[in-house]
């Protein structure tokens, strides 16, 4: 058996306790377990949030011993301080024998931590089940290598691809269970981005909430894009976690400044201008679209231009995701590779 083989199965375990963690707070998703020198599972652990402890402190504090254990972990240990230490100095600390790893850190500040565990004279094994974790952990790691966040465009449309009527109306196009799955994807993004057109015309609250109406747990920030102040008494001021206005209809300003504030991953939801322009700029990640089985005509198109001047530059999409809600539909895409 190889050196990496034989952590496979305790990785897949670890990368099970990582799917417990939660998408949103800034913090990646990570899992931990402890082997004995037989190999055997001893604790487990893993991070429930930010501000929590990480994963292979977790999984320390579950023994009275750790000295000469196997630290498996989802992701290359951190090496920076945060509301929490480096998880590298508390594996040092604890006086771990070997440390296993599937994916590396790419952070500037937390990385580097295998580099300190190799100086402090504990082995390091990295790379295993690589693409399982790298799967998990996509949209945090890709918003750490890119320096902006995951994005996820979502609309809702009549079959012919409208979003509203031509009097400008559009509630509600799609119906209940589909409205209560973009509450559910709402919660689990850090961020929802709309444009200043959206909030003078419809007034959304914008909050994630439950069948009964009830806020969930989970909140995201929401983020007006463009220039136009937004009136004193529009609803988004009464958000639980207040309302974030860009003054500028600059993107590229927009996704590194909410980069900075640690956000990781973001959701735009309204309106056509603003989902086009972010497509447009290469930003969209992943599509969330919402069909109802209905036609309405006119002009108001749930996607507008995007720069694509023939069809040798379409953006194809690959949906992996197909879902009834209802009446409606759901589809869940990415954009194509190659």
């Amino acid at each position: 058996m190889s050196e990496t083989s034989r952590y496979e199965a305790p990785m897949r375990r670890a990368l099970d306790l990582a799917a417990r963690g939660p998408l949103v707070g800034g913090n990646p998703q990570v899992g931990c377990v402890l082997l004995d020198a037989d190999g055997r599972i001893v604790a487990e652990g893993w991070h429930r949030g930010a501000g929590t402890p990480h994963a292979e402190v977790d999984a320390l504090s579950k023994v009275t011993d750790a000295a000469g254990l196997t630290a498996v972990v989802t992701l290359e240990p951190c090496n920076h301080t945060g509301r929490t230490g480096p998880c590298s100095e508390a594996l040092i600390a604890a006086g771990i024998g070997k440390v296993v790893f599937a994916v590396p850190d790419p952070g500037a500040v937390s990385g580097h931590g295998a580099q300190r565990l190799a100086e402090a004279g504990i082995p390091v094994v990295h790379g295993v089940l690589h693409d399982e974790a790298e799967a998990l952990l996509r949209p945090w790691l890709e918003a750490m290598r890119r320096g902006r966040p995951w994005v996820v465009v979502k609309w809702a449309s009549t079959l012919d691809g409208r979003a509203a009527a031509a009097d400008g109306s559009s509630q509600w196009i799609t119906g209940a269970a589909a409205r209560q799955k973009v509450h559910e994807q709402r919660a689990q993004s850090d961020a929802i981005l709309v444009g200043t057109g959206t909030v003078l015309a419809d007034d959304p609250s914008l909050t994630a909430r439950g069948d009964a109406g009830e806020l969930l747990p989970a909140q995201p920030l929401p983020v007006v894009v463009g220039e136009r102040a937004i009136p004193a008494d529009a609803a988004l001021h009464a958000h639980p976690r207040g309302v974030l206005q860009t003054g500028t209809r600059d993107l590229a300003r927009v996704m590194a400044d909410l980069h900075a504030r640690g956000i990781r991953r973001v959701y735009v939801e309204g309106g056509p201008t603003l989902a086009s322009a972010v497509i447009a700029a290469g930003y969209a990640d992943e599509f969330a679209i919402y069909l109802a089985p209905a036609l309405l005509g006119g002009p108001k198109l749930a996607i507008g231009e995007l720069g694509i001047p023939s069809m040798d530059a379409i953006l194809r999409l690959h949906v992996d995701t197909v879902e009834q809600l209802g009446d409606d539909l759901y589809l869940h895409a990415v954009p194509k590779e190659g």
